[in-house]
């Protein structure tokens, strides 16, 4: 499988989503969709990411995008995650892996000295056409969300 490159178009995929339906990108054409990969649901860092998206939501809204967050949780951890944040976008469940295959997010990472494979905090912004125009790879929490969304705005 190709991973995704910016200026070229993002494969049709669709995964589970929260909510018990699925996510499909070609749904969701005309608009720019920002979809975020983090390690793993109600830890702190992830936590902090989802709410500050969570925050901005109206304005990335009104800038024309809709926000989507993805990891490999199963969709149950991913609707509590949902429910005990408020998040007001889909959450999508990647247990296969095929989405963060395609990203190419998935990462040896060393966690308490011990090498293990993980998703790299990463943002991908998709325009209205299905075209990957910025990516943001190796996050860092602290005012990405913000930056984020003036890539929208320039859009």
């Amino acid at each position: 499988m190709t991973q995704v490159e910016i200026g070229q178009p993002v494969p049709d995929f669709e995964v589970p989503a929260t909510g018990g339906g699925s996510f499909r990108l070609a749904a969701y054409r005309g608009r720019a969709v920002v979809l975020y990969f983090y390690p793993k649901a109600s830890t702190p860092g992830c936590t902090q990411e989802s709410q500050d998206f969570r925050d901005l939501n109206e304005e990335f809204e009104a800038a024309g995008a809709m926000i989507v967050g993805a990891s490999r949780d199963g969709l149950k951890a991913q609707d509590n995650f949902q429910a005990k944040l408020g998040l007001p976008f889909p959450l999508l469940s990647d247990a296969q892996e095929s989405l963060c295959t395609e990203f190419g997010v998935l990462k040896q990472k060393n966690m308490y000295g011990k090498q293990v494979r993980g998703i790299e905090r990463s943002t991908f912004l998709i325009d209205g056409q299905g075209v990957l125009r910025r990516e943001w790879r190796g996050v860092r929490v602290p005012g990405h969300a913000a930056e984020v969304l003036e890539a929208v705005r320039d859009l």
